[in-house]
């Protein structure tokens, strides 16, 4: 009897947090393996229907591992789709940060809540789950986004053993933001910032204003089960950024919207993006990097897995002129490609600028780079493109059993310029060497 009562004690100890059954130890969730990540399984690659959706299974709430349920309605959220609900948000959010034990910050279901610009910042006391089971509204007055960061609707900062889920969506209202569409001034939809032991899983987000989630400055993350939509036409909206984070994966998401599906940038390391379909949209990019004579660094990165279709690029690296660092050690392999234009590209001159960039000696170099099974069809006749800086040459780039042909019937064809090629295996059409 003395045993029985020592379990029932200790289970629900070990239900206080979805983190303590997590595959980490201590804060690390494992670091990805370098090279050509052979040693790296990926989970099996689900079948998608032609609505774009994966065919998710059923998944367990997660609501009953906290002992502390703080419900937005309980302080004051209304959820009406009108009225202004950030201060409900922000109130819940200080008390379920400040609790001494577990807590989940509880978004109802079958409610729209609108939000200003809102920061949910940590550190907080305990392990914390954001479960958003309704809808998050952007305000559509672009006036509200007057404060200093007018670039970020909704911030998780310096927040550590961090969950967000439940099948709800982060609506950005981005088609206010679109027909003044300008860089400088539109805002990203979803941001995390400098957080650590994270996870994403099984969220919607949709039209927003920029990019749609972003992880900066994060480490040990993992980011699962996401539908990222917008319009093809949509400018700059992102599906997932990377940038200065180490150690995330990526896995069995669908993203369309009307700029990269994936984009990896500047200070990111051991990034595995897995089981990914993207369209429409700009592709799986790497970069761009080095603007501006800025020096940037990306290693270690793999994308196994993925169907693109109709898409402006597939899988693309694209530097600036000028730039310094280098993007190394990036592994693409097992990609399907449906009428997809430039479906390999190597852009070492990327220039997004009315006005020609001219030629400069410095570059961001790029080198260690492996294209394994990449087959399908491409919108445009050529199916392979390396445009390399001719002062810093791309290096040890490797096409490993490629067999890409035109949509409309017929061989495609390679275009090389200051680029070393080897060939492994069957690749189609032809490699070039300059």
């Amino acid at each position: 009897m003395g045993q029985q009562k020592l379990l029932i004690l200790i289970i629900p100890l070990l239900l206080l947090s979805p983190f303590l059954l997590h595959r980490c130890s201590g804060d690390s969730l494992g670091q990805v393996s370098s090279g050509d990540h052979g040693s790296h399984q990926s989970p099996p690659f689900h079948k998608m229907s032609r609505s774009g959706k994966f065919g998710y299974g059923p998944r367990r709430s997660l609501l009953a591992s906290s002992t502390n349920v703080v419900n937005v309605n309980d302080y004051g959220a209304k959820g009406d789709g009108s009225s202004d609900d950030t201060t409900a948000f922000t109130n819940a959010w200080k008390a379920a940060c400040s609790s001494s034990v577990a807590a989940t910050l509880f978004v109802p279901a079958s409610k729209t809540y609108l939000l200003k610009p809102i920061t949910f910042a940590g550190s907080c006391k305990s392990n914390i789950l954001v479960q958003i089971k309704g809808t998050i509204l952007a305000s559509p007055k672009v006036s509200d986004w007057s404060g200093t960061d007018r670039k970020r609707w909704i911030v998780f900062d310096g927040v550590k053993n961090l969950m967000v889920e439940g099948g709800g969506t982060f609506d950005g209202n981005g088609q206010i933001w679109w027909k003044n569409s300008c860089k400088v001034d539109e805002s990203q939809a979803v941001t995390f910032d400098s957080c650590s032991s994270l996870k994403v899983d099984n969220l919607k987000f949709k039209n927003s204003q920029m990019m749609h989630v972003s992880f900066e400055s994060c480490t040990n993350v993992e980011v699962s089960n996401l539908v990222i939509s917008a319009p093809g036409s949509s400018p700059n909206t992102d599906g997932i950024h990377v940038t200065g984070t180490t150690n995330i994966q990526i896995d069995n998401c669908v993203i369309g919207t009307g700029d990269d599906c994936i984009s990896i940038v500047s200070g990111s390391r051991f990034v595995n993006a897995t089981n990914i379909f993207c369209g429409p949209g700009h592709g799986i990019s790497i970069g761009s990097l080095g603007a501006n004579g800025a020096e940037a660094t990306v290693s270690d990165i793999l994308v196994d897995t993925a169907q693109l279709e109709g898409t402006t690029n597939g899988v693309r690296i694209k530097t600036w002129q000028g730039g310094k660092g280098y993007a190394k050690n990036i592994n693409f392999k097992n990609v399907f490609m449906k009428n997809v234009k430039n479906p390999i590209i190597i852009d070492q001159n990327y220039c997004d600028s009315s006005k020609t960039c001219s030629e400069q000696k410095s570059a961001v170099a790029i080198s260690e780079v492996k294209y394994k099974n990449i087959t399908g069809t491409s919108a445009t006749s050529v199916a392979m493109e390396f445009d390399c800086s001719k002062s810093v040459p791309c290096s040890g780039v490797v096409l490993q059993d490629i067999k890409l042909t035109l949509t409309s019937g017929g061989s495609a064809k390679t275009i090389c310029n200051n680029v070393k090629l080897t060939k492994a295996g069957t690749v189609v059409p032809s490699p070039c060497t300059s």
